[in-house]
């Protein structure tokens, strides 16, 4: 499994050196856009408007947008700075909570967490100590230029960092449009319900719950594949144009062509036989 970050965690003045894996994967199935006309794959290329060119990534810097085309420019140094400054932080637990008192609609990536060299013993004491007072641990950490909220906890055998959203990136719920603040159901209507939830209540299991979409789209790519209905391009399609500037080089460049070959001077010829036959023809 890929290491992704490796660090620190600490509670109290025990110091647990871990390394962290993501703990979930994305399978939804990539289609990709092609030209319907050509069957080419579609470029997604980043130009400039102004210079109506295209950019490459050492040409791109990053700003913060704090008014209408108004921008505040960070350079790469100061952004580095800020990163390392909250990255050589161990990742300290500052408390410790129930996770039932967390709503979901906090939570947002799982990351497991393996214990680095040296790191086993305090690693299963604070997954036992989580374990026996049912508790979670709630942390920050910098993952991917971010610092992030996170919850440490136990997930079978194996300690999770659970990436949660900081109070500010939840949306008011007074915000939702059209939410009504009490309906008068009919009693009769809510028993009935209620006794729907009952007969369709279990013991959660996600291994019964499947993505059929996914299921289907993948058995669709399958048999058109078997059928051989399938197109063959090149990745990057064909040659693009070049852009005016090349095209007015090229231009200056055929035209100079054409300027030297009319200046260069002309190789002298050497005087027919026939024409000073003439003009002896006429002297006589």
């Amino acid at each position: 499994m890929h290491t992704m970050w490796k660090g620190t965690i600490s509670f109290g003045l025990v110091n647990i050196p871990v390394k962290m894996h993501a703990a979930t994967e994305n399978k939804d199935v990539k289609l990709r856009q092609l030209h319907k006309e050509c069957e080419t794959p579609i470029k997604y290329e980043k130009t400039c408007p102004n210079c109506d060119k295209e950019v490459g990534n050492d040409d791109i810097v990053k700003a913060y947008e704090y008014a209408k085309n108004k921008f505040v420019i960070l350079d790469d140094e100061e952004l580095k700075e800020l990163q390392k400054e909250q990255a050589d932080k161990a990742v300290e637990i500052v408390d410790f909570v129930k996770l039932e008192e967390i709503d979901p609609i906090y939570f947002e990536k799982s990351y497991y967490l393996s214990p680095n060299e040296g790191g086993g013993n305090a690693y299963g004491l604070l997954r036992d100590s989580l374990k026996d007072t049912e508790k979670i641990g709630v942390a920050k950490m910098m993952i991917r230029s971010k610092e992030q909220l996170a919850v440490i906890r136990v997930y079978e055998n194996t300690l999770v960092a659970e990436t949660i959203h900081y109070p500010d990136e939840v949306r008011e719920v007074q915000d939702v449009p059209n939410v009504p603040e009490e309906v008068s159901s009919a009693q009769k209507e809510l028993d009935t319900a209620k006794m729907l939830i009952d007969q369709l209540t279990t013991e959660f299991d996600p291994e019964k719950y499947k993505d059929d979409y996914r299921a289907s789209l993948l058995e669709l790519i399958e048999a058109k594949k078997n059928n051989e209905e399938t197109t063959t391009t090149a990745e990057d399609g064909k040659e693009k144009q070049a852009p005016d500037n090349v095209t007015d080089l090229m231009g200056a460049l055929e035209a100079s062509l054409d300027k030297a070959k009319k200046d260069k001077p002309k190789p002298t010829q050497p005087k027919k036989k026939t024409t000073v036959a003439k003009k002896k023809k006429k002297a006589t």
